[in-house]
């Protein structure tokens, strides 16, 4: 499971900055202006083999006691709650405050994992400049700068360092590989815990026909005609304005964990309310986890034929890119179409994990090229040469040949289909990466 970093620290100290450089995105808006970022921000980052989600907060006052800061404050409280470690960022050119003492007295309450971080601190010695913070009492002052990229990677490995510690290869988190974890996804009430209250037969949680009953990720084993399942009912994502509760807000990083960390993904649609942008929204994220996924439309049994039509159609529209995954109508309630359900769950987790030899890679290979030569872009065309798999769980397919940068994304589509048929990769996503081999003569002839 990813591990979580949460920012803190007062306003404009430069936390947003530190989120941008840390996800290699620009999603956090960043400027001169104090309490630009009141609400949580939640982030994918990734260095090295190491991935790991991260929370941007507003400036924290600890104090604060009414208007939008003490909303900001119970933001902030949070991102700390449901993190890992947390990064206390101070200005190390503005010096230490009454207001970073607040945080820092409030950080040695709690007594989590903490490392002190002195931004802007670019053209500054790290002694004299900075002893003032050791008055926090929270240890070590690491100087960084995040606009300038500055002590980024030895600071991740500082705070994930005791989170993956682990060597490579050492399995420690104590997962049967012979256990499927199948996590159960979906908008809030589309029927995901009556799903598996079905599946398990009893009222093993909690049903109600309220949105987001379901708080937490919840695991429960199980086990079908002799295979070991681990389900996971995951809280009902909603779109970011419709979030309101600070507990719910709790329950979005622990359904991302949920997804990434699942073999198989059961993404749950409602029949009643037809697919929403917000469906489209999960789908898209479990495509680009890499997790093999089916997809279901629950309350077949409560719509009239003409609403079903309306159903399918948006599915072909909204969600074409699932088109390698089953489709399901189902009822859990009564209890409909359930049992091929499984036959796909478990078809998808074998296509996640599908080997697939090199000398039938390449020979599919060439056979496309045969068939449909890519075209020729300008002076190039690309020579697609062999093929080997790269990975599993998605299955990656890596293409050696020449001037592979020029292949389209329709030539790539053309090669995923004839990939598809052949291994019958059916539920999971298939990545093709294309690799050009370097010309030896280059450097001498530009000599």
């Amino acid at each position: 499971m990813k591990p979580v970093i949460a920012l803190v620290g007062r306003p404009n100290v430069g936390k947003s900055t530190l989120f941008n450089r840390l996800t290699k995105t620009r999603d956090a808006i960043v400027a001169d202006y104090a309490g630009l970022t009141r609400d949580r921000h939640y982030g994918n980052g990734k260095q090295g083999e190491h991935e790991f989600i991260v929370i941007d907060t507003g400036g924290f006052e600890p104090d604060a006691t009414s208007g939008i800061y003490k909303e900001m404050a119970k933001q902030t409280r949070q991102a700390v709650a449901e993190a890992d470690v947390v990064l206390f960022v101070v200005d190390a050119r503005a010096g230490l405050s009454a207001q970073d003492h607040e945080i820092g007295k409030y950080l040695r309450k709690l007594g989590k994992p903490c490392v002190l971080v002195a931004n802007k601190s670019e053209g500054m010695t790290a002694g004299a400049q900075l002893v003032e913070f050791f008055e926090l009492g929270l240890g070590e002052v690491f100087p960084i700068s995040a606009a300038h990229g500055q002590g980024i990677r030895p600071l991740v490995e500082l705070a994930l360092g005791p989170l993956v510690e682990p060597e490579a290869g050492q399995d420690v988190s104590g997962d049967d590989p012979s256990v499927i974890k199948l996590a159960v996804a979906g908008r809030p009430n589309v029927g995901k815990s009556t799903l598996i209250n079905t599946w398990l037969g009893e009222e093993r949680l909690v049903a109600f026909d309220l949105p987001g009953t379901t708080r937490y990720a919840i695991s429960v084993p199980f086990e079908r005609d002799g295979q070991r399942f681990e389900l996971i009912d995951t809280a009902g994502l909603r779109r970011k304005g419709q979030v309101f509760e600070a507990i719910e807000k709790f329950s979005v990083v622990k359904t991302l964990q949920a997804i990434e960390s699942a073999s198989v993904v059961l993404l749950l649609i409602d029949a009643t309310q037809g697919v929403t942008d917000q469906d489209a929204h999960i789908a898209g994220y479990i495509l680009e986890s890499g997790r093999a996924v089916v997809v279901a439309v629950n309350k077949w049994d409560a719509v009239d034929e003409y609403a079903r039509e309306l159903v399918k159609r948006s599915i072909e529209t909204r969600l074409g890119f699932l088109k390698f995954a089953a489709l399901h109508l189902i009822s859990a309630q009564k209890r409909q179409g359930l049992g091929p359900l499984w036959d796909s769950i478990a078809q998808a987790h074998k296509a996640a994990n599908c080997k697939m030899s090199t000398p039938v890679l390449t020979r599919l290979l060439l056979e496309a090229v045969q068939f449909q030569t890519p075209k020729k872009s300008g002076m190039y065309r690309p020579k697609l040469r062999y093929a080997h798999q790269g990975g599993m769980n998605p299955p990656i397919i890596i293409v050696h040949g020449n001037s592979l940068e020029h292949v389209t994304d329709a030539y790539k589509r053309f090669l995923e289909g004839r990939f598809r048929k052949e291994f019958n990769l059916v539920g999971t996503p298939l990545r093709i990466q294309m690799k050009s081999s370097q010309n030896p003569y280059s450097d001498k002839d530009s000599k």
